[in-house]
């Protein structure tokens, strides 16, 4: 009946698992929990408002949607500076840009939070991805406005990448991810990035003061020098701590 060599139930189990086993992904990467570091001055206000927000959120709205939902006010930020060419009644749209783009990039992972269907591994790789295009949009659009000089843009962009480098070592090799250096966080960063454009509007293109630089030169640039100096500062204490954690074998 059974044919030659046959054995059951042995081959039959074998099958199965051969079956199950080429359904399965090849490669399935250990997820380990992430201790989030966050100590910036508006943390807890924030935290109360982002708890608030979502146990009001439609069900029908889901954190993909705020993902988006903050691309696009990036994408706003970006515009109104970009339009501010023309005129610069244009930074109005940077400013309601940059409240759109705060309530879909902080409320996003808060909800997936709340509502208990963490995805960390999606979630992390997604947010992470476009938080390095929003950011990048936003200041190269303050570069390609009338009042700050490309290049100089450029070097506070530099200064973030950096900041972004050590904060994803830092989850591979400490399990940390700090949201926060000096007391300033992301939110930190857009109201003073909202304060930036308000007196661009007020102020209007400035003349030089020191070499080709304005006022407005400086400040971008002394971020992004600021930043950079950050990140060497952090890069030596985490080494030194790994060093003593992971002494030389020899």
């Amino acid at each position: 009946m059974w044919p030659e060599g046959y054995r059951w139930p042995h081959d039959v189990i074998r099958l199965v698992t051969i079956e199950r086993n080429r359904m399965e992904p090849a490669f399935k990467p250990k997820t380990t929990p992430i201790d989030r570091i966050q100590e910036n001055l508006v943390a807890r206000v924030e935290r109360r408002a982002l708890n608030w927000l979502c146990a009001r959120m439609p069900r029908r709205v889901s954190p993909d949607m705020l993902t988006a939902f903050g691309m696009f006010g990036a994408l706003l930020v970006f515009t109104g500076y970009l339009g501010s060419n023309l005129d610069p009644d244009w930074l109005w749209l940077s400013i309601g840009g940059y409240v759109v783009h705060w309530l879909g990039d902080s409320l996003d992972g808060s909800l997936a939070r709340f509502r208990k269907i963490e995805r960390p591994r999606y979630g992390y790789f997604l947010d992470h991805s476009c938080d390095g295009f929003a950011t990048t949009l936003l200041v190269v659009g303050i570069g390609l406005s009338p009042f700050v000089l490309l290049e100089v843009s450029l070097v506070a962009l530099a200064g973030y990448l950096l900041m972004s480098i050590h904060a994803f070592l830092s989850v591979r090799v400490l399990g940390e991810l700090r949201l926060s250096y000096l007391n300033a966080g992301p939110t930190e960063m857009r109201l003073i990035l909202i304060a930036l454009t308000l007196a661009m509007y007020i102020a209007g293109r400035e003349a030089p003061v020191l070499w080709q630089l304005n006022p407005f030169d400086i400040f971008v640039g002394g971020v992004g020098i600021l930043l950079v100096t950050l990140f060497v500062t952090q890069t030596i204490q985490v080494a030194r701590r790994l060093a003593v954690e992971e002494p030389p074998l020899n």
